[in-house]
């Protein structure tokens, strides 16, 4: 390979399924269901899962939120904070989704996807992104 030539890190379906049980684990420990969405870094979903009794519209929303984290290469909890603290700007930012429940991937400081999690309230959906990012 010629030394010129980056490398970078490639999130892959083995990775994507120790976070997702990391989210599963997490939301079942508390008895909630949610949707599990992971997406590489760029945005193309490597895997997603609906757990049982979680409603559709959380499938959609879910899928958005890992988008919007990997896009702005933030949690989505950031763009609440903004609304909430009057920079209504937030509003204007194309495909930034204003809710908690989406998280940056990154491993040794290189963004790899995102997760994205939808189907309980959105501090709790934060919640359960978070312990899935940590499980990468």
């Amino acid at each position: 390979m010629p030394d010129n030539l980056p490398s970078k890190y490639v999130l892959n379906l083995a990775a994507a399924r120790r976070i997702v049980q990391a989210c599963q684990t997490e939301a079942q420990t508390h008895g909630w269901n949610v949707v599990v969405a992971v997406v590489d870094d760029g945005g193309h979903l490597i895997l997603l899962e609906r757990m049982d009794g979680t409603q559709l519209a959380s499938i959609d929303f879910a899928l958005k939120k890992a988008s919007s984290a990997l896009l702005y290469q933030r949690p989505t909890r950031v763009f609440e904070e903004g609304l909430v603290g009057g920079r209504q700007a937030v509003l204007a930012l194309p495909g930034a989704v204003p809710v908690p429940g989406g998280q940056p991937l990154y491993f040794n400081d290189q963004l790899v996807g995102a997760i994205g999690i939808s189907g309980v309230t959105a501090d709790q959906d934060d919640q359960i992104a978070r312990a899935g990012s940590e499980a990468l």
